[in-house]
């Protein structure tokens, strides 16, 4: 599903325009990208959670130049989904 998917079913679901539909589509991916930007967590009951995550220092491997690099201490974005969430998403994917 893509970020127009979204916005379509959103629009259809409320009977909002498309236009102000995406206006609040990238209002919120801006909230999201803006709090994670500045360490903060973003919390949404029964969906998950947008976090910060710390990754540690570690040396990696170029094996073709057979060269060690030492990869620095930095954080990246991650989602962690709601438990309502993880269950609803296994009991209802076909295997």
């Amino acid at each position: 599903m893509t970020k127009a998917d979204i916005v379509n079913e959103v629009a259809k679901a409320t009977g909002m325009e498309k236009i102000a539909v995406q206006n609040v589509v990238e209002s919120f991916m801006d909230s999201v990208k803006d709090s994670l930007s500045k360490d903060k967590n973003v919390y949404l009951r029964g969906f998950g959670s947008f976090i910060v995550k710390k990754r540690a220092k570690k040396t990696a491997r170029n094996i073709s130049k057979n060269t060690t690099l030492v990869i620095p201490e930095h954080f990246i974005p991650a989602f962690k989904p709601a438990k309502v969430f993880m269950t609803k998403v296994k009991n209802n994917v076909k295997k």
